[in-house]
This record gives C-alpha cells, sequence and structure tokens, in this order.
C-alpha cells in the first residue's frame, strides 16, 4: 500500500512540473551556453519574462522605429546573392535594457524553412547584438525583462524591409 501510495505522489508532483513547463509560451528562449554570452543575466525568472505585446507599446528603441531602420540600412552591406526571404532575429532584453539569448530563424519568401548564408545572417545578427539603446518595459510599476523581436526581409542579398 504504501508503494502505491508513494508511487502516486510521485507521478502527481512529476506531473505537474511537466504541465507547468508545457504552460510556457511557444518560443521561450533557454540558456544556451553553445549560444549565449555569459554574462548576460535576466532580472527575474524565465517564468516572467513577458511577450513584447503585453503592454502595448510597441517597440521601445531610444529613437523609434526610425533610428532601427537606420542603423540596420547604414551598417547592412548587400551580399552579391540571389537569397530572398525572411530572417528573424529573437532575444531578451532585461530590467536594465541589456540584451541577450540571440536566436534565428529564417524562410523563404513563402515562409517555408531556408538557410541563409553566414554572410546575410552574421551582419545580420551583429547589427541587433550592438544594439544598446533598447529601454525596459515596466510592467506594474515595475522594469521587467521581456522578449524583442526584428524581421528583417532580404530581396537578392539585399536589405529590403525592417518589422515590426
Amino acid at each position: 500500500m504504501k508503494t502505491i501510495v508513494f508511487t502516486l505522489l510521485l507521478f502527481v508532483f512529476s506531473s505537474g512540473e511537466v504541465f507547468a513547463q508545457a504552460t510556457r509560451w511557444i518560443d521561450d528562449i533557454v540558456v544556451d551556453s553553445t549560444l549565449d554570452e555569459a554574462g548576460f543575466k535576466i532580472c527575474n525568472a524565465d517564468d516572467q519574462i513577458i511577450q513584447y505585446i503585453n503592454d502595448g507599446n510597441g517597440v521601445q528603441y531610444r529613437g523609434g522605429k526610425q533610428v532601427i531602420d537606420s542603423l540596420f540600412l547604414s551598417v547592412y552591406h548587400p551580399v552579391d546573392s540571389r537569397e530572398s526571404g525572411l530572417v528573424r532575429i529573437r532575444f531578451i532584453v532585461n530590467c536594465k535594457g541589456e540584451t541577450g539569448r540571440f536566436r534565428l530563424l529564417s524562410s523563404d519568401l513563402n515562409y517555408q524553412p531556408f538557410q541563409f548564408s553566414p554572410t546575410i545572417t552574421t551582419q545580420l545578427l551583429n547589427i541587433a547584438k550592438a544594439m544598446n539603446d533598447w529601454e525596459p518595459k515596466i510592467w506594474k510599476e515595475t522594469k521587467v525583462d521581456y522578449y524583442q523581436y526584428l524581421i528583417l526581409k532580404i530581396e537578392n542579398g539585399k536589405l529590403t524591409h525592417i518589422l515590426p
């Protein structure tokens, strides 16, 4: 009888852990020591990182979207290539405005998975990592960590559009 009770309790507790993990947002960015800079720290727990849409304030970069556009368009060097599609760079901005845990996802113009050459993706990633004027989001009077993304449209090796 004790074995059955112990087994049931073990199942209940382990199921709760699985359930808690399964209910997080799709595409959470977990720490990966092979990709992430060791010095980047979030201010709160991973399960408290909010989505960029939670506060309705849009992109929070000093100078706004026009500064982001200007930065990418002035620094990116077009590549002589037939590669076209979308590169999404997703990352975390912590409560101090610092960034980390950068992840790339790319597709062709028909939204099918596509691997761009490193001459394109390395440039885009380096530009995003160099952006240091992100502003912390404030949620319920507290500065919080949040997810942010940039989507960059590439047409024949040229950067043609930046979202959001």
